[in-house]
Formats: C-alpha cells, structure tokens, sequence
C-alpha cells in the first residue's frame, strides 16, 4: 500500500513505481483522489528531467485515462505532447495537440503564455506551436491561428516556414489580403527566411489587390537573394498582367520561363488565352491555342475561346470549337453553355436557346442563376413575361433564389408592358429579399407613371415604403427626385423634396443640383439659385460641424 506523507515524497514515490513498471502497487494508492493533475504534471516533469524514456511516461499517462474520473489537465496533456515529441514520436504529438486545440481555451493569451513559460526548450516549442498555428489555420480558425502566432512572437520562438506557408494562404483565402502584410512583417521580425513558397502566397496578395508594382519588387527580391521563382510564381504574375490588359510584360515572362527551361502549363496558357478573349482580339487567342505544348487544353481553355468568340458575335466559330472541345473527350459545362445560350438570346433565336436548354436537361446539366436570368432577360425583352415568369419558377424549383439581375429583368419587362403595380409589387419583393434597386429600376417606374400621366403614384411610394416596414432612406429619395426632374415633373420633385425634409432626411448635392438644373430648365431662375445656395449653405454648415 502506498502511504501519502511529504508531496514531494509522494511525487518521488510515483516516480519510482513508474519506472519500476509497478503498475499494480499504484493502484493501491490510499487515496486516488491525490493523483490531481498537478501530482500528474510533476511526475511527467521530473521524469523528463532525470532522463527517463518515452517507454516510462507515455504508458503512465495511458493508464491514468483508467482512473474513474480522472481526465488529463491541460498541463499534463502538453507536457506529454512535449515529451513526445522531444523524443520523435511526432505523429502522436500532433495527434495528442489536435485533440486538445478545441478546448481549454488553448489559443488565449494567457493559456499560452503559461505553457510556453513551463516548457524552456525552444525547438520543442517551435514545432507544437508550428503544429497548432497549422491546426488551426488548416481548421479555418484564422483569428486562434493568428494568437497563437502572435504568442510565438512575443516569446521569440520562430515558426516553422511550413506553418508560416498555412497561415498566409488561410488569410488569402478569407480575404484579408491587408493581414497578410502585417503577418509576414512580423515573421520576418522573428528570423523567418522566406522561401519560394512564402513569396507565392506574397505573388498571391499582390494579384488578389491588383498590386503590379509590388509584384514586381517582390520578383526583384528574390532575384537578389538566389531564390528561384517556380511554376506558381509565374503563373501568378502572368494572370495578374493579363487582369492588367499588360500583354508585353506577361509575355516576357512567358520568354523568361522558357529561359529557364520551365514549361508553361495549361494555366500559364489559359490567363494568356484568357486576356486576349477579353479584348476581343480572338485571332491572338487563338495563334496562343495553337502554341499550346507539354500541356493539354481544358474546360477552361475551351469555354473561354467559346465565350470570347461569342462576344465577338462569331457564333459559328464558337459552335466549331465546341465541336472540337467534344471531339477531345471534354463536354460542355453550364459555364460553357451559359455563354452559347446567351448570345443565342442575344441575337433572338429563343428557340435554338430552349433547344439548347433541353440538350442540357438531357445530358443533366443543371442550369444555373445565369441560365435563368438569361433566359428570363431574352423573354422580357420580347415582352414574353408569361415565359419569363416560368422560368423564375424553374429558378425556383431547382432550389436557385433569384438574384439582383432576376428582378431587374422583371421590373423592366413588366415596366415595358405598362403592368406598373405588378413591376413595383417586384419593387418591394426585391428590397424584402435584401437587394437594393439601382437608379435604373426606380427610372423605369418613374417614367412608367409619367407615360401614364399618374405622378401621384410616384408621390406615394415613400410612404409605401414605411408601410410595409421598409427602410427609406435618402437613397430612394435621390431616385425619385432624380428621376422626376429628368422628366421634367418639378412639382412632383419638389414635392418628394418636402416630403423627404419633413422626415427629417436631409438632402446631398445630386438632389439639389437636379432640382436646380429643373428650375432652370423650367424658366424659374430665381428658384434655381435659392436651391444652389441652399445647398451652399448647409455643405457650409456640416464643414464648419467637422472641423
């Protein structure tokens, strides 16, 4: 039977039985209660200390999970995390680190700060730290992968280049390419030499912001340090000089790869194809195409040649390519036949477009938001707002919700047939689901009741607005007034003025400059420059508040 007197004693005790293997005599212990996960933590410390393997600790901690309510603290479980991996039993580590990340607040400040302190090995802190920055970031726990970096920093322990990789790339991907600066500054203050791989994710950001100028010191950089530029790198650059219209300087480095003895790939070919489909120049697109070698053309390769051929209202070259796309054993994605359907829409041949639609069907294609809306925008036109409406409907039943481009087409078309209440019951169905109109859809009402010689409806819609607990804002009033004085309806405008005032709304400058250039227009100078230098007046009023 093992007595309990002295803790230390107690804590030697324990140590002795481990390493004896006495496992049946620690069973024994009077009272089990004494084994609290501080005794537990002492014991692994002191074991490490004195040189004891993995083959004593790790089986000791194994056991106690037999305990009847006893779990490991959080000490304990890092502490054999650092045991574990001080001796290369890395896979268990990590295992045993991952287990623990989502729990006891591991990331905190504080929680770190107290572990990193207890365990004064550094390489080993390194690489458990390196781990969870990787677990968390990997786990899309950016803002944890972040503290725990953030800790690493602060007690000078370097992060592992691999680690540092996982971390930029999850902030890329959350698009908070601003962090990604602020990261790798901090990573370089810590001693981190950057690798190829790091100034990717670098290349990346620069992309990601339209950044061509700091891509380019970044390229100089690792010119300088004899870092050499990969495959991703270049790739990288090539997209963003072709997002640029910089034909010249992705093609340069397009000749430095081959320089190099680095082989484009099909994406090297395809932003390259890409750009020059862009603008419009298809025979350029497509000498590249011809050019393509030790790499083969994708979907992506295709439907872009497709697209751009059908921007260039070259429809018969893009059925010819689609054609050759099949031929190599590649077929038509919605992307590629959404671009084939719209110009069809395009050029009012409504019915090849529904034949079209049915090919899809056939070869179980689901069509997309883009595939209605088109569909949808082409009926519209034509005034077919039965046929539109159906096809909402299909939208709807494929488990699609309609979009800002949906009721645009709508409001328009109902609009162009005169059927004004069904276009503003659109309206409000639209701003219900989130979507803010643009100028145009309150033009189209507008100018529908004007047709109509009925302003009052105009008149009405703020408080519609209020009615079905819609935010007004001085939005919908610049639209309206905007619109109004466009039309030449002062009276109506300057009514929906006084309205908006009598809100408690006030006014901004495309409100006041339209209903002074209506006064004008309209013979009423006197009234055109009371509105100016109102306008004068409170711009005034609101700059001297600022300052």
């Amino acid at each position: 039977m093992v007595l309990i007197g002295n803790h230390n004693q107690f804590v030697d005790s324990l140590c002795a039985f481990v390493v004896k293997g006495h496992w049946g005599d620690l069973s024994k212990v009077k009272n089990v209660s004494a084994l609290t996960s501080s005794t537990i933590h002492q014991v692994l410390l002191q074991l490490s200390l004195y040189g004891y393997g993995l083959s004593y600790s790790f089986p000791f901690f194994k056991w106690l999970d037999s305990i009847p309510h006893y779990s490991h603290s959080l000490q304990c479980s890092w502490a054999m995390i650092h045991i574990l991996t001080e001796h290369k039993h890395f896979k268990t580590a990590q295992h045993m680190l991952e287990k623990i990340a989502h729990k006891d607040f591991l990331s905190s400040p504080s929680v770190l700060t107290t572990l990193v302190r207890t365990h004064d090995n550094q390489e080993v802190n390194s690489q458990v730290l390196s781990w969870l920055v990787i677990h968390y970031a990997k786990s899309k726990m950016t803002q944890d992968a972040i503290q725990v970096f953030e800790q690493m920093r602060l007690h000078e322990v370097k992060p592992h280049l691999h680690a540092c990789t996982v971390l930029l790339n999850s902030l890329l991907k959350d698009g908070v390419t601003h962090m990604v600066w602020k990261i790798y500054k901090k990573m370089v203050q810590v001693g981190v030499v950057p690798n190829t791989y790091i100034y990717n994710c670098l290349f990346h950001a620069c992309s990601k912001a339209g950044d061509v100028e700091r891509a380019e010191q970044l390229l100089n950089e690792m010119d300088v340090k004899g870092l050499l530029p990969d495959i991703f790198t270049y790739n990288t650059l090539i997209s963003l000089y072709c997002k640029k219209g910089m034909h010249y300087e992705a093609l340069s480095i397009q000749n430095r790869m081959e320089r190099e003895g680095i082989n484009l790939d099909i994406v090297s070919y395809n932003s390259l194809i890409y750009r020059f489909c862009k603008e419009g120049r298809m025979r350029e697109a497509m000498r590249m195409f011809s050019e393509i070698k030790n790499a083969t053309p994708n979907h992506v390769t295709y439907t872009t040649l497709i697209d751009g051929y059908c921007k260039t209202n070259e429809l018969e070259e893009a059925l010819k390519m689609r054609e050759m796309m099949e031929a190599k054993g590649l077929y038509p994605g919605v992307v590629t036949f959404n671009s084939i359907l719209r110009k069809l829409c395009q050029d009012g041949r409504i019915r090849d477009a529904n034949k079209l639609l049915n090919e899809m069907s056939e070869r179980k294609i689901q069509a997309d938001n883009i595939t209605c809306n088109t569909l949808i925008n082409a009926y519209c036109k034509i005034g077919d707002l039965k046929s539109a409406l159906k096809f909402k409907n299909k939208l709807l039943e494929a488990g699609l919700k309609p979009d800002p481009f949906t009721y645009k087409a709508l409001i328009h078309g109902f609009c162009k047939t005169n059927e004004l209440e069904r276009a503003k019951e659109l309206m409000f169905s639209m701003l219900d689901a989130g979507f803010t109109p643009s100028y145009c859809t309150y033009s189209w009402i507008v100018d529908g009741y004007n047709k109509k010689d009925n302003m009052d409806s105009v008149l009405a819609l703020p408080d519609e607005f209020l009615s079905r607990g819609l935010c007004l804002d001085v939005s919908v009033y610049r639209a309206l007034i905007r619109r109004s004085c466009k039309v030449e309806r002062v009276e109506c405008a300057e009514r929906l003025f006084n309205h908006m005032e009598g809100k408690g709304i006030s006014g901004e400058s495309v409100i006041y400059t339209s209903l002074a250039y209506a006064y004008w227009k309209a013979g009423n100078v006197r009234a055109a420059s009371s509105m100016l230098e109102e306008m004068a007046r409170r711009s005034f009023s609101s700059k001297k508040v600022i300052s």
